[in-house]
């Protein structure tokens, strides 16, 4: 009972730690003023007028367009591929599946933008045969994305898929099931929670992704919203400091939504196949 007034000193502690960021960008979004220096955490005056600059003066509506696009695609590719890298992972046994396996977690132990170099060369050679999935297109970003988050994320569903009791598939196959209907109609409802966790973990990081998109999109149009935000305060645009932070509170609203629509599999998801793979 002695330590319960330091767990709460703790929990305070560390609430106040996360909430000061959220309230300063809150407090700088709504100060009329729009510079950093002037930002209080408490704003003497509050007012919309950030956001109208930033849909009136910029092209956010065409950012979080283009951004809203390419997460969507690269969670909904990586969550079906990654399944289907799983599936033959955990049920199947073939030659070459354990040097498969160490070869997905070894590509993980290197950021993916040591090969950017080479990355942005075969791009440049598939603009010219090929210009929809190139430079500037979302198609080729939602490609890249791919290359990075299929390892990790069929890492996490194989450790789900073999939590599962083989009988389930043994008994549907014995009833003259396929691969893909076993896949299909048995798997895939059981291992939804984890489906939609590396779908929330895929969407979050496309979202906040930078380095790769602002190497790749060049065009305004094109840029997402954090090539396209980063563009508001680099140099000397201190000014735009509150139409910056009118964004964020923006660019936050669709990971807020996605993860209150995939509340009830989070802990479930993100608790199984943790100490077995």
């Amino acid at each position: 009972m002695r330590t319960l007034p330091l767990r709460h000193a703790v929990a305070a502690g560390a609430v106040a730690f996360a909430l000061f960021p959220i309230l300063f960008v809150l407090s700088a979004a709504l100060n009329p003023r729009g510079t950093l220096s002037s930002t209080e955490l408490v704003p003497t005056g509050l007012s919309l007028e950030n956001f109208g600059r930033l849909l009136s003066e910029t092209r956010f509506a065409s950012w979080f367009a283009n951004t809203m696009l390419i997460a969507g695609l690269a969670s909904a590719a990586a969550v079906f591929l990654g399944a289907l890298a799983a599936y033959a992972f955990s049920r199947m046994r073939f030659r070459g599946r354990r040097t498969g396996l160490l070869a997905l977690l070894l590509i993980q132990m290197f950021p993916q933008f040591l090969a950017i170099v080479t990355i942005f060369l075969m791009f440049s050679t598939v603009t010219g045969l090929w210009p929809a999935v190139g430079f500037n297109t979302p198609w080729g970003l939602v490609l890249l994305y791919l290359g990075g988050a299929l390892g990790v994320n069929t890492w996490l569903m194989k450790g789900f898929l073999d939590t599962l009791p083989r009988e389930l598939d043994e008994s549907a196959t014995i009833d003259g099931a396929t691969h893909a209907q076993v896949f299909f109609r048995i798997m895939l409802p059981l291992v939804a929670p984890i489906l939609a966790v590396t779908g929330l973990l895929v969407f979050i990081a496309t979202v906040n992704e930078f380095l790769i998109a602002n190497v790749f999109l060049t065009d305004t149009g094109s840029k997402t919203l954090a090539v396209g935000m980063y563009g508001l305060i680099s140099g000397e645009r201190n000014n735009n400091f509150g139409v910056f932070c009118a964004g964020t509170l923006l660019t936050a609203v669709p990971t807020v939504l996605v993860f209150q629509f995939l509340q009830r599999y989070i802990v479930s998801g993100l608790t199984a196949g943790a100490v077995k793979g």
